[in-house]
């Protein structure tokens, strides 16, 4: 039944892997930020905000944890916008949108169950990658990343505190969060070690390509509820 509810919702991404491949085809330099880029750049994010309305906006309406999503990939898309500006100073203005973005996510993912082991695994984790950033930090950047690592880090414990890789309460859209936040750290770290500590070779492959992953498999996990599961047995029954 998920292989088949997987496969259901392949059509409706193609739009988002078309738009993809158009940004790494065209792969418009970066050191000459315009609104095509910028275009480019966010397109891939509006066919998501296409793929979650495709499924009709009484779905938004009635799961408001997919609503969180679509509100979290517009912000995003914001983000993505300010950040190929970021050499003439938008870089904190992009910061700012995808911490909003996180607390959206992290809003949808719930907190039930809690899972507080995988939290103090996230937090461990939190705190040796702001420890890798730290030195090479200064002003308010110190102080900004912080609170971002804190908000990325909480976000990724709730996408991931409700996984369960097997067994009769197994759901595949909990794979797909949980895949999307560990893409979406490894995208955000590679941005933080290529900005402020040193170059990383091939960084912006690697940053857009766990980037686009990373919205695509969050937005996938809104297809299902993320109420609690008897609720969603219940609603399976029916």
């Amino acid at each position: 039944m998920p292989r088949l509810r997987v496969k259901s919702e392949g059509p409706k991404l193609v739009p988002f892997f078309k738009a993809t491949c158009v940004y790494f085809v065209l792969w418009l330099p970066s050191s000459s930020p315009s609104w095509v880029s910028t275009l480019i750049k966010c397109l891939p994010i509006f066919c998501l905000w296409l793929f979650l309305l495709a499924h009709g906006l009484g779905f938004l309406l009635a799961h408001p944890s997919a609503t969180r999503i679509f509100v979290g990939l517009v912000f995003s898309a914001v983000g993505d916008a300010f950040l190929i500006w970021q050499d003439q100073g938008y870089f904190v203005h992009g910061l700012l949108m995808f911490a909003v973005t996180h607390m959206f996510y992290a809003s949808a993912f719930g907190m039930r169950p809690l899972a507080l082991r995988t939290g103090l695994v996230m937090a461990v984790l939190s705190g040796l990658c702001y420890a890798l950033l730290y030195p090479c930090l200064s002003g308010a950047f110190t102080y900004l990343v912080g609170v971002y690592v804190a908000l990325i880090g909480f976000m990724g414990w709730r996408a991931m505190a409700g996984l369960r890789l097997a067994g009769a309460d197994w759901r595949w859209t909990e794979l797909a969060a949980g895949s999307g936040a560990l893409f979406f750290i490894i995208s955000d770290l590679t941005i933080a070690l290529n900005k402020f500590c040193f170059p990383v070779p091939y960084s912006r492959a690697l940053i857009m390509s766990t980037y686009y992953a990373a919205q695509m498999l969050v937005a996938l996990s809104a297809v299902e509820s993320r109420e609690p599961v008897e609720h969603y047995r219940l609603s399976k029954a029916k």
